[in-house]
This record gives C-alpha cells, sequence and structure tokens, in this order.
C-alpha cells in the first residue's frame, strides 16, 4: 500500500517497513486484501450497501430499493439496513455498559474498603450524588455505596419505566423532545432488550420503528453508560487537568522493562502504576539487568490514564491508538502486554510469539487462541493481580532483550492533556464566561467535538482526522478530541499550545491568551457524555438555549466500530450536526438515508453529514455554526 495509506505516523510507518521485513501478517495487507478488482476499498456491494442480512437461515439475503427486491421474510432494504444498524447499536452499548459496570463495581468495593485505591474526589462524588437527588450526608464511602446502590438500580429499570438517572441530569427542552417523540429510555438492560428483541426476524422490520429505539437506546447509554461511568472513574482517580504527556512510539525503550495496559479499562493500569512507582518494584527490574520498570499507556486504556496522571520516569508516556498495534508490539520493547475489554487484536499472540512478550487478557471477555496466560481484574485482589503481572514482565525481560534486536530512534512528541469540564473551567478562571464572550464576539465561531476511531477506509491511519482537525482549527473552531482519534490528535502535535499557529486568527488570540492548544484532549469515546453535559452547561449560561440551536457541531472522521455507531445515534438525539466518515453501510436504504441526513433534524434538530474530503467536510460544519449563529443573533 502507499505510504499515505499506512498512517500519518512516521513512527508507525516505520514499524511497518520492520513487519513486512520479518513476514508478518499486519492490518495494513489484511485490509488490501479483502478489497476486489485491487481496489482496497471496493467490496460487495451488498454489504456496503448495508442490505444484507444472514440472521434466519433463510438467508444470506439481498435487498435492492431500486427494484423493490427483499428479503425472503419480505424486509425492505430501508428495514433491513435499520435492523442491522440498531444490532451494532446494541453491541456498542452493551461494551460500554460493561465497562461502567467494572466501574462501579470498583468504587463499591474501593467505598467498602476492599481495594487498593482510594476516593480521590470527595467533592465531585457529593456534586455528582446531590445531582441525582442522593442524600449528602453521612461519610464520603456512605455516600459512595448510596450512589452505587442508585445507578444499578436504575440500570436494571424496564425499558417502561423512566430512567431517574436521565431524568435527573438532561436537559428540560431535550426531555420533553424525547417524550414527545416517545424516546425516553429506561433502565439500560431493558432497553438492549427492547432493541435485540424487535431485530428478531420477522418483529420490527420498519425502519422508522428500529431508528427510534436505536435512539432511546443511545440516550440510555449516553448518560447510564457514558455520564456516570466517566464521573465516578473521576471519583476514583481524579479529575482530568491539564498536564504534559510524552507521545509516540518512542516513549519505548528497550532497556526497561515495558509493561503496556491496552484496551479500555483503566483499574489495573493505575494499580500497574501504583505499585511501579514503589522502590522495591525498581530493584527488582534493575536486579533482572534492566534500567527500571516502566508502565506505557496504549490505546484507550491509556487515554482514560494519561488524562488523569502525571508522566514521571515509571508511568512514561503514551503509544497511539488501535491500528498502530501490531507497530508497538513489533518494536521490540514489550514485556508485558496487559488487554482489558475492546481494542486487543486476535493476531497478537502471532506478535508475541516473534517478539517475545507476554500477552495476558485481563477482562473475561477478552480470549485469544493458544494463549494460556489470564489475570481477570477483581477489585479486591487488584494489588496482588498488578504485582502478579509486574513480575511476569520481569521474567520475562532477558529473554526479550538478548533475542529481539529493537526498533531504535522512533520519534517521541509531547501533548497538553486532561481536559475535562472542571477543568476548562478552570482555565478559564472559574467561569465559562470568556468561552461564551469569545463565542459571542465571533473569535471562537463554534466548537467542534471530535469523538472518532481510526480506519484504515479511503485513508491510512488517522489521515483524515488530522486533514480534517487542521482545516477546523484554520477556521476559527475549537476541538474538543475524544476517543483513538485523540490519539491522533496528540501524536500529530495538534494538542500542544504551539499549534496554535495553525489556527485562524481569532481561535489563535483565544489560545495564547489562556496558553491550551486549539484541539484539546477531552479523553476517550466513553467521555461523549461528558461532552453532553458541557454542550447543557453552555446552553444553560446562554440563557436556556436549546442544544440544537448552540453553535456546535459533532464530527466522526474515521470512525469504526460498534461504539462509535451508537455514539453518533447520541449526538442525533441531543439534537447535533453529526459529520461522518467512512460513508456508512446503509446507502442501500434510501429512507433511512433521508430519515438520517433530513427528517431527523425536523424532529430531534440532528442530522447527519457525511463527506470524504476533509476541506468540503470543514465547510459544511461552519456553514451549520454560522446558521446557529445568526439564528442567535451572535
Amino acid at each position: 500500500m502507499r505510504e499515505d495509506r499506512i498512517s500519518h505516523h512516521e513512527s508507525v510507518r516505520k514499524a511497518y517497513e520492520r513487519i513486512k521485513k520479518d513476514g508478518l501478517t499486519n492490518i495494513w495487507d489484511r485490509y488490501e486484501a479483502q478489497g476486489l478488482g485491487g481496489d482496497p476499498d471496493r467490496r460487495c456491494p451488498f454489504c456496503q450497501a448495508g442490505t444484507r442480512c444472514d440472521l434466519c437461515s433463510n438467508g444470506p439475503c439481498r435487498a435492492d430499493a431500486s427494484t423493490g427486491k427483499r428479503g425472503v421474510c419480505g424486509i425492505t432494504a430501508d428495514g433491513m439496513a435499520a435492523r442491522m444498524s440498531l444490532l451494532r447499536n446494541v453491541m456498542g452499548a452493551s461494551t460500554y455498559h460493561y465497562h461502567t459496570e467494572q466501574t462501579i463495581k470498583t468504587l463499591r468495593a474501593t467505598a467498602e474498603g476492599r481495594t487498593m485505591f482510594t476516593i480521590k474526589e470527595p467533592a465531585k462524588l457529593r456534586n455528582f450524588a446531590e445531582r441525582l437527588g442522593l442524600e449528602t450526608s453521612g461519610s464520603v464511602s456512605e455516600v459512595a455505596i448510596r450512589l452505587c446502590d442508585f445507578v444499578k438500580e436504575d440500570f436494571n429499570r424496564s425499558y417502561d419505566e423512566p430512567s431517574q438517572i436521565v431524568e435527573a441530569l438532561a436537559p428540560d427542552e431535550r426531555k420533553e423532545t424525547w417524550k414527545r417523540m416517545g424516546i425516553f429510555p429506561g433502565g439500560i438492560y431493558g432497553e438492549m432488550l427492547l432493541a435485540t428483541s424487535s431485530c428478531l426476524t420477522n418483529v420490527d422490520g420498519y425502519y422508522v420503528s428500529l431508528s427510534l429505539k436505536a435512539m432511546r437506546l443511545a440516550i440510555a447509554m449516553g448518560y447510564q453508560s457514558q455520564i456516570v461511568n466517566e464521573f465516578c472513574q473521576d471519583i476514583l482517580y481524579g479529575i482530568p487537568r491539564p498536564h504534559r504527556m510524552r507521545v509516540d512510539l518512542g516513549v519505548l525503550d528497550p532497556d526497561y522493562v515495558n509493561v503496556l495496559t491496552n484496551g479500555h479499562e483503566p483499574f489495573l493500569g493505575f494499580a500497574l502504576v501504583q505499585l511501579a512507582r514503589r522502590p522495591e518494584w525498581q530493584e527488582r527490574a534493575r536486579a533482572a539487568g534492566a534500567k527500571g520498570l516502566r508502565v506505557i499507556a496504549n490505546i484507550e486504556t491509556g487515554q482514560e490514564m494519561i488524562q488523569r496522571w502525571t508522566m514521571d520516569d515509571v508511568f512514561y508516556g503514551f503509544t497511539g491508538n488501535w491500528i498502530a498495534q501490531e507497530a508497538v508490539l513489533a518494536s521490540g520493547c514489550v514485556d508485558l502486554f496487559a488487554a482489558d475489554m475492546n481494542c486487543s487484536m486476535p493476531i497478537d499472540p502471532i506478535y508475541a510469539q516473534k517478539y517475545r512478550f507476554r500477552l495476558v487478557p485481563v477482562s473475561e471477555v477478552v480470549a485469544f487462541e493458544g494463549v494460556s496466560d489470564r489475570v481477570n481484574y477483581d477489585p479486591e485482589k487488584g494489588e496482588a493481580q498488578a504485582a502478579q503481572l509486574l513480575q511476569m514482565a520481569i521474567d520475562n525481560f532477558r529473554e526479550r532483550r538478548s533475542s529481539i534486536e529493537p526498533l531504535l530512534h522512533l520519534p517521541t512528541g509531547e501533548a497538553l492533556v486532561g481536559f475535562s469540564t472542571e477543568s476548562i473551567v478552570e482555565a478559564l478562571g472559574g467561569t465559562i464566561d470568556p468561552l461564551l464572550d469569545a463565542i459571542k464576539t465571533g473569535a471562537l465561531r463554534g466548537v467542534v467535538g471530535l469523538v472518532s476511531c481510526t480506519t484504515l477506509r479511503d485513508h491510512g491511519q488517522d489521515v483524515h482526522s488530522v486533514a480534517l482537525a487542521k482545516e477546523l482549527i484554520k477556521r476559527d473552531l475549537l476541538v474538543l478530541s475524544m476517543g483513538c482519534g485523540n490519539a491522533a490528535m496528540q501524536v500529530a502535535g495538534l494538542c500542544r499550545p504551539e499549534a496554535a499557529e495553525l489556527a485562524g486568527p481569532g481561535l489563535r488570540r483565544v489560545c495564547e491568551s489562556l496558553k491550551i492548544p486549539p484541539v484539546l484532549s477531552y479523553g476517550t469515546c466513553t467521555d461523549t457524555g461528558r461532552l453532553a453535559d458541557l454542550l447543557a452547561a453552555i446552553a444553560k449560561a446562554l440563557g436556556g438555549v436549546s442544544l440544537p440551536d448552540l453553535p456546535v457541531a459533532a464530527a466522526a472522521p474515521e470512525y469504526m466500530e460498534q461504539k462509535a455507531t451508537i455514539d453518533a445515534i447520541f449526538a442525533l438525539a441531543l439534537g447535533l450536526f453529526t459529520y461522518v466518515n467512512p460513508v456508512p453501510t446503509i446507502t442501500g436504504a434510501p429512507n433511512l438515508v433521508r430519515l438520517l441526513t433530513c427528517d431527523c433534524e425536523l424532529v430531534t434538530g440532528g442530522k447527519v453529514n457525511v463527506e470524504k474530503d476533509p476541506v468540503k467536510a470543514a465547510d459544511a460544519i461552519l456553514a451549520h455554526i454560522e446558521m446557529k449563529r445568526k439564528k442567535l443573533g451572535i
């Protein structure tokens, strides 16, 4: 594949050359091999259009709206595409909520004194409990347990029993809209039950009904899974606040024992850092012949960690996002790869064998063929499990260092990370008024929430995300970056204050006065809920403006997996202009396309925008924001 189809990042391209030289299968060559007729992006036309179904034994079926061809059961192309989309959304919601359940389990065990962790943010705990309508008297532990009991009860409400979490946290205007549309959700488990049951053959084949069920599931997910998860992780591990962090593959030094945390759940990652900072563990590493022991942040688990904890010579830095995974493993610097929920690849055992590192699943949902090591995270056993993992890494060092030639001189950069609603307010002097004033005066035209994965469809890793972000900041649009796409911004240098020189004149002035980058590192895809909460605060501060009327937009320039699809549906429910790329697999469903790109705007205020060209995409986002500014009279 061409160099620009590999990656935006020099480090990943260099690692790709090594992988090719070593003769290993890799994500780039596998992607290319999936294409038809020599075109890596060309696939089965029915699959790309979303009009193929194999859910029952009458299939696989293909539908064609242009000729009226339906599936054997009679489902239309629109129904088929909507049903498959809803099933993807169920998987996304389920995975988000698995993470949330582990967070609540950890918070409860910590409150009961059964973990190595402490509650770092008691003030946020009480504030969040108060927002949920809970009694906040008593000890910190008592409030935490009360919070855990409340959210667990709400998670388990039936789909026809309104969620108290959504009722407490969502803006009044949105709640009224959702109730009018019949999409105000119940508990997240009930919503997943309703959605999945609706997708059975011969149950619900109506694209409008299926889309509405996707939207109510997304609302439940956004408030019950995402906001609860991130706020409770803040309570446990600290509110993200701005600090500098080393990034890119150059953070991997072969002369150290390197332990990488990978996936989405940071619990064992934080435990590893706490232990590795103890002198006795550094002594063990040096006794094995290493210069020391380091924990390296990786992918979304890494994002959760670097947003909250500062770097030192133990918690050393962050590598990149999921497509870089094989590049990271091929560096020859990894001693242990701890794979928690999400984004660990089935191919990893081959890399573990080739580059001599220990591959250890640390979540019951993660499994690899041929891998016997396993340490399923248990909050009460977290310290002992972290110690077991560190010892495995130290024991691995001599073999890895003596037998594998490492990749040297890989680049290292730096990013300013750790922005959250609270830290943005702190940076603005304790109030969001300076941000609002900058928007009102036009120095900032608006704000774009970039919530993205990374994909090889149409472009190399992070190529389109970086190009779009540069176009957005050039147009005086402040970018809040989340998800795997956040790593693209960090490694590409857009999360440095110095990147303000790439911004338009208004945004540049704001950045220079506040000493912030034009792209604010706002966390993981799980922080989509946090973004929704920030937008609600901005709307309230502007005098009760409805969310759809704000000069804001959502952008997913390289969405990839099922969690990304439900994030987009949540953005539509919030009433946001939502840019997505690559083209979703629904193009064979003309009525569904019209619903998402046009008709939805008439009911929730949100709409999907699809565009492959980053300049045209940024122009469309700016045009939408300028229209909202005009409506607000600013």
